[in-house]
């Protein structure tokens, strides 16, 4: 009888740990390719995808790099996905798009915008 609940104490450890682990890994990241269009901050903005696939305007509600520099510019974007109810309930309110982003690398491709 020991053995059985020493087995299923240690099975609901295991399972316990794997929960915790998940729930700290958070939303995955992801690139996108696109123009930068001035935002209200120099952490915000507008970016205009150039791919065929995805969201046309992707709305920038923060971001550890400075887009004011890339305002013309196309970049690669990488960040993680926020709920629009988040980001338009944030204040100031980013701009509205179908897809909001909150970043953590922008990197130049090229010095204009097709």
């Amino acid at each position: 009888m020991k053995r059985v609940l020493g087995i299923a104490a240690a099975a609901i450890l295991a399972l316990s740990v794997v929960a915790v682990a998940q729930e700290k890994k958070g939303p995955a990241e992801h690139t996108m390719t696109g123009c930068v269009q001035k935002g209200a901050t120099a952490t915000t903005g507008v970016v205009e995808n150039t791919a065929e696939k995805g969201p046309k305007t992707i709305s920038i509600v923060d971001s550890k790099a400075t887009l004011a520099p890339h305002v013309g510019h196309k970049v690669d974007i990488v960040g993680v996905n926020v709920p629009a109810a988040e980001a338009e309930a944030m204040k100031p309110a980013p701009a509205k798009a179908p897809h909001y982003m909150r970043l953590s690398a922008v990197k130049m491709v090229s010095a204009t915008c097709p």
